[in-house]
């Protein structure tokens, strides 16, 4: 009889870690973006707040959110980002809405002809002392291989 508990009860055990990991999260106010201009060749690293757009070359990168695994899981960041094309003579248009991984910025990568963006880290975490994410933030990311949404 006591075999017949075992098994759901280690299942159950091995789903709630995973669940309880995607819920801690932790937000940051600043994601480190890299950007590369195809046709000169370079590269150049910049900061860009949650909630605040900046420039690179004709593109407006907005930053929704920016979430780091907590410090006792492997190092991760994710970042939601909203990047349109702003060519001068042509309406703007929306290149890239999505999540982008650190760790692998092929999984969600933005398309452009000119122009590739990706998320290096974050920094600046908000704490409890006051310091929220935007309401209009999209939830974290569940990691790959984590099914389920865990809130």
């Amino acid at each position: 009889m006591r075999r017949a508990y075992a098994v759901p009860a280690l299942l159950l055990a091995a789903l709630v870690p995973a669940a309880a990991a995607a819920a801690v999260d932790v937000p940051n106010a600043v994601a480190v973006l890299r950007g590369l201009d195809k046709i000169t060749a370079r590269a150049r690293t910049f900061e860009a707040r949650v909630g605040e757009t900046v420039r690179f070359g004709t593109l407006e990168i907005r930053v929704e959110a920016c979430h780091t695994a907590p410090p006792v899981e492997p190092a991760e960041a994710a970042a939601f980002l909203v990047i349109d094309a702003v060519d001068p003579g042509r309406p703007r248009t929306r290149a890239f809405s999505g999540w982008m991984f650190a760790s692998s910025p092929s999984l969600s990568a933005l398309e452009h002809p000119v122009y590739d963006v990706w998320v290096l880290d974050c920094r600046e975490p908000l704490g409890a002392d006051g310091g929220t994410s935007p309401s209009t933030s999209p939830p974290p990311p569940a990691r790959p291989g984590e099914g389920g949404n865990a809130r």
